[in-house]
Parts: structure tokens; C-alpha cells; sequence
């Protein structure tokens, strides 16, 4: 039974026990009356006690606990004397007073639920307070877990994508035929290239040719060896291949900053053509002419320019090549100028837009080249140039005068820039003729992209390269005291 239903027993049992002692209670008092000869006047409204009713008031024999049934018991008692004590109070005064005890019993068990109530509810709030406890301690350790687990991957990842970055392997210099067909996407070339052993993985390359914006590769045949960069081989996929297979070729690379003259040696020898049948053909002013009509954006420029050594200084562009045993010199040539005009396409509504020639271009990238080795260092030292040059000052590049002397040596001397020549920018203004060397388009974007600064002088560390700028000459010579006298 419901500690509700008990209560509404007691409530029950006691109305009955409080029943019984006002009628014990009048009986008394009539059997008192009629032993004194006192008529009993019955007052209109006592109760009167229905048989029905008597009935119904019956006790039951309903089950209390002992605490709560002793309280109804003293209760009872309690109300019983005072009812005895005050008989000659008025009947609805003392049913009030019933009412009011009934009322506080119920009030005492009401107050002993509603304390069971907020015990109950105190017992799941700490119950509640541990599980969030417990909860914040899961999180927490799996929030740690999956860090570690992150921090883990994360170098996992940029060690994978470092290697995938580097060579296959650096000593092995041995050719590997390539077949790339036409249609193939930077995804699909880099498979071949990793199922051929040239690269390590086909993903790291897809992704770095998309980071590095080298795209228009090129279908036929390559021959690429697992020492290779995968800028090396990115750029020689834009050349292009061969249409037939290359197993007779030979692989020629021209390195970056190199001249005519020292491209005509290396073309002796790694090929079969001689170094004077090279040379002769790049002054040979027919074939430049047929050239220039092939690259009019090009070779235009050149072609108008006066005083120049070799027309197509500057314009044999630095790259690797495969000489087939049956291609000519002017295959090859032509192959180098072509690579050329294929970097400078987009870039010649630019050169307009600056009041620039081609040949200004090339020839001041050509300065930057040997000049600069970071990206950073050629962007400033081309502003360097055009600083000057608005100024109206002589470039005073040391590779100019080298170029007009026809050397290569590491330090210039105060005579060396006395030559009596039109390469000679130590004494002359403006661009010169022409370019001094082949430049890399690092350097030619270097020119069309220079970073703004206000310096008219520049030097390098001879230990370190590092290079310094200064704004004036005074500036200019403490710096040259420090890092190149004192070394």
C-alpha cells in the first residue's frame, strides 16, 4: 500500500476513534441529566447518528504502521480529553478544532514525503554530478587520443610527402624509356612514371605538378632516370617527347645561367656535332631569319638588336633534351628555341603592358641568373636594376664584364671594367645588346614580377652568397669592406 493510501486509513481511524468519544462523551452526559431530573434539550444541529452512516464509519481493519498509528492513538487521547474538558463549547467550534488536527497530522505526513522527496532528489543529483564527471574524463581522453592520433598522422603524412618529393634515388643515373600517350592526365602520368621506378609515388606527384602549376605535358616517348627532380621531369614533360622510341638517343641537359659558348662544349661533348659547327650555325643569319619567322613574338627583338655576339644568345633555353642519332644541329637548335617560346608565350601581353622588348626581358634576366640564387634575392635585385635604370645609372654587373671578356673567373678587377665594349655595363647605361647567358624562368619571372624596394646597390657574402642592399654608396662600400675585402 501507497504511503497515500496509509494516510487516508489513519485519516479514517481516527475520524472513527474521535466518533466514538463524542458519542461516549453524550451518553455520559444524558445519563448524568437523567439522574439529576434534567430534561435533554437536543440542539437542532448535533449530529444525529444514522444507522447507515454508523455503517459506513465502521473501523476497518486496514494495516498502519506502528509509528504513524501511535500518533493517531496520542492524537486521539489528546482530543478526546480536550473535547471532555470543553463539553460546553459549541459543536462547530469543536469540529473546527478536529479539522485543524486532522489538518496538522496531514501536514507532518506531508512534510516527512516531501523530505523523502528531496532526499530522492539530492540522491540522483550526485548521481548525475558523477556521471558528468565520468563523462568529461571519456571525452577528455579521447579528445587527447585523437590528437596524438592526428599529431601522429600529420608527421606521418608530411614525412611520406617529403620523400615522395625526392629523387627515387640519386645515384642511379641509368636511362629508363617512358612512353607517355596522348590524353594522359598528371594523375595517370605520374602511375607510369612510378610503375617505371622513375618516381617514388604517382599521388605526391599529381599533387605537386597541381602545386606547382606544371601542366601542358606533352605525349611521345621521354628517357628520365631515378635521380631526376620531379620538377627535372615536370619540365621536360612540357617540351615534349619524342614520336618515335628513343633507344638510341642520347639525353643532353643544358644547365641553368649557361652561354653559348659553354652550351657549344657540352653539344661536343655529349653528341656527335662539333662545337664550331654549332657555333656557326647559331650566327648563321639564314637560319636565324627561319627561325624568327617560326617565333616572330619571340625573335623579333632580337633580330633588331645591333652589336649582339650571337643573335640567339639567351634563347637556348636551359632544359634536357633527347638527341636522336638521327636528328640534325638544327633539329636540336630549333628543339631549344622552341622550349623557349613556349615559356614565353604567356607572358608577352605582360612584357607590352610594361613598355618592355623581349629582348630587354631576356636580357635583364639573364643579369639576374648569376646574379641572384634565391627566388626572393633575383625578385629584389631585378628592382635594383630598374631602379638604376630610371636613375639613369649604369647596371655595373660584374657578368657583364666577364661576357665582354669572354671569361669565366670568380673576381673582376678595376681593369677588367675599363673593356672597351658594348656588353660592358660598368661604363655603359641601359640594357646592352643583349642577353649575357640563358636564363631559367625563375629569373624571367623574377624581371616581369620584381619585389619594390628603393635600394640602388647590392652585394653578396662570398662565404655564405647571402646577399645585402644598400641605398647609397657609402652604405654600399662598408658592406663590400665587410663581406668581400675581409674574406
Amino acid at each position: 500500500m501507497s504511503d497515500v493510501q496509509n494516510t487516508h486509513s489513519e485519516e479514517g481511524s481516527f475520524k472513527e476513534q474521535i466518533m466514538r468519544a463524542l458519542e461516549e462523551n453524550r451518553q455520559k452526559r444524558e445519563t448524568e441529566q437523567d439522574d439529576g431530573s434534567i430534561q435533554k434539550a437536543e440542539r437542532p444541529y448535533a449530529p444525529k447518528q444514522d444507522p447507515i452512516i454508523k455503517e459506513k464509519i465502521k473501523p476497518t481493519a486496514k494495516k498502519v504502521s506502528v509509528p504513524q498509528s501511535k500518533k493517531i492513538e496520542e492524537a486521539a487521547q489528546t482530543t478526546a480529553i480536550a473535547l471532555t474538558e470543553e463539553s460546553e463549547v459549541d459543536e462547530p467550534t469543536i469540529f473546527e478544532k478536529l479539522s485543524e488536527k486532522i489538518e496538522e497530522i496531514r501536514q507532518i505526513d506531508y512534510d516527512e514525503y516531501e523530505e523523502k522527496l528531496s532526499e530522492e532528489s539530492n540522491l540522483k543529483r550526485a548521481e548525475r554530478r558523477k556521471e558528468d564527471r565520468v563523462v568529461r574524463k571519456i571525452v577528455y581522453v579521447l579528445t587527447v587520443a585523437i590528437l596524438i592520433i592526428a599529431g601522429i598522422s600529420a608527421i606521418s603524412g608530411y614525412n611520406y610527402v617529403s620523400a615522395g618529393l625526392k629523387p627515387l634515388d640519386t645515384n642511379d643515373e641509368k636511362l629508363v624509356q617512358v612512353e607517355i600517350p596522348s590524353g594522359s592526365s598528371n594523375r595517370q602520368i605520374g602511375e607510369i612514371l612510378e610503375s617505371d621506378d622513375i618516381i617514388r609515388d604517382g599521388l605526391v606527384f599529381n599533387f605537386y605538378t597541381k602545386f606547382k602549376n606544371l601542366t601542358n605535358f606533352q605525349a611521345g616517348y621521354y628517357q628520365f632516370s631515378p635521380n631526376m627532380t620531379l620538377d627535372q621531369i615536370g619540365k621536360e614533360l612540357q617540351q615534349g617527347g619524342s614520336a618515335v622510341p628513343l633507344d638510341d638517343a642520347s639525353k643532353l641537359t643544358i644547365p641553368e645561367g649557361y652561354d653559348v659558348d659553354q652550351i657549344g662544349t657540352l653539344i661536343a661533348k655529349k653528341t656527335e656535332f662539333s662545337k664550331e659547327d654549332f657555333l656557326n650555325l647559331v650566327n648563321d643569319e639564314t637560319f636565324f631569319n627561319q627561325l624568327k619567322e617560326q617565333y616572330p613574338d619571340l625573335l623579333t627583338d632580337a633580330g633588331n638588336a645591333e652589336g649582339v655576339r650571337y643573335r640567339l644568345e639567351g634563347y637556348l633555353f636551359p632544359a634536357t633534351y633527347n638527341v636522336l642519332k638521327s636528328n640534325s644541329l638544327e633539329e636540336l637548335v630549333t628543339q631549344m628555341v622552341d622550349a623557349t617560346s613556349q615559356v614565353m608565350a604567356p607572358y608577352y601581353s605582360t612584357i607590352r603592358e610594361k613598355g618592355m622588348t623581349v629582348q630587354e626581358v631576356m636580357t635583364l634576366a639573364s643579369l639576374v641568373e648569376k646574379e641572384g640564387v634565391t627566388t626572393d634575392d633575383r625578385k629584389k635585385i631585378a628592382q635594383v636594376f630598374f631602379n638604376r635604370i630610371e636613375a639613369e645609372m649604369p647596371l655595373q654587373s660584374d657578368i657583364s664584364i666577364l661576357y665582354a671578356l669572354g671569361e669565366h673567373k670568380e673576381l673582376v678587377t678595376y681593369k677588367d671594367t675599363e673593356i672597351d665594349s658594348p656588353y660592358n655595363l660598368y661604363i655603359n647605361t641601359g640594357y646592352g645588346p643583349g642577353p649575357f647567358d640563358s636564363p631559367s624562368q625563375d629569373a624571367i619571372m623574377a624581371v616581369l614580377e620584381p619585389t619594390a624596394n628603393d635600394f640602388y646597390y647590392f652585394v653578396a657574402d662570398v662565404s655564405t652568397g647571402e646577399v645585402f642592399y644598400a641605398k647609397t654608396y657609402d652604405e654600399h662600400m662598408e658592406l663590400v669592406e665587410k663581406y668581400v675585402n675581409n674574406n
